[in-house]
């Protein structure tokens, strides 16, 4: 089970916890690709990034959608950003890489609780990191994460609910857009009834 401290993958786990993602088959292969990579066993990767092994095994394996937080931690641990971890499947066409993103044609990342990141920056090297976010009613990201860089969200469909730092508590509704530093450790929830969408826009590009 998740804490704020260590994520667990129990022999049980809640349902979505250990649910196979088509979208994202690759992921597994590719942390466990970086992680020998780095000469790193799997019990190096659990101590630096304070979570299980049976955990990471399971992400390696594509039997668990990960938590926000975790692949943070694990990108931290591997070197990379978390959107060297997105997938996709369709062909860029002729003239458009590097440049154009199509609706049908965006990396994107699911985790846990079916939150989906899809990346609208079609360069990895840009200075700015845009996102479009969707979020089901209910779903949240549990533990707080922290990185460099400042972001800028803006809702665009539903409501969200979101922690910065210490003492900051904000729900923003559709058209509302908030602003901080990413070192404040931050989190956020879906309270509402419908599917919350946000754009959100990261700068330098180390989430």
């Amino acid at each position: 089970m998740a804490s704020q401290k260590k994520i667990r993958v129990e022999s049980n786990p809640p349902s979505g916890e250990i649910a196979r993602t088509a979208e994202t088959p690759i992921l597994g292969d590719r942390i466990r690709g970086l992680r020998k990579r780095r000469q790193m066993t799997l019990m190096q990767l659990a101590e630096s990034t304070n979570l299980s092994a049976g955990y990471i095994s399971q992400l390696e394996r594509d039997l668990a959608s990960p938590s926000i937080a975790a692949l943070v931690n694990i990108a931290k641990a591997l070197g990379v950003t978390v959107q060297w971890f997105f997938s996709g499947n369709t062909p860029v066409p002729a003239g458009e890489e590097g440049y154009v993103v199509r609706r049908g044609n965006r990396l994107q990342m699911r985790y846990e609780q079916g939150i989906v990141d899809e990346l609208l920056t079609a360069k990895m090297d840009m200075q700015l990191e845009m996102l479009h976010v969707r979020i089901p009613p209910g779903a949240e990201s549990p533990q707080s994460y922290s990185h460099e860089g400042d972001e800028v969200l803006y809702v665009q469909t539903g409501q969200l609910e979101i922690w910065i730092g210490k003492d900051k508590h904000f729900l923003l509704s559709e058209g509302d857009s908030v602003a901080f530093s990413s070192r404040f450790a931050h989190r956020y929830r879906n309270p509402g009834a419908i599917e919350t969408v946000v754009i959100w826009a990261i700068s330098p590009p180390s989430y």
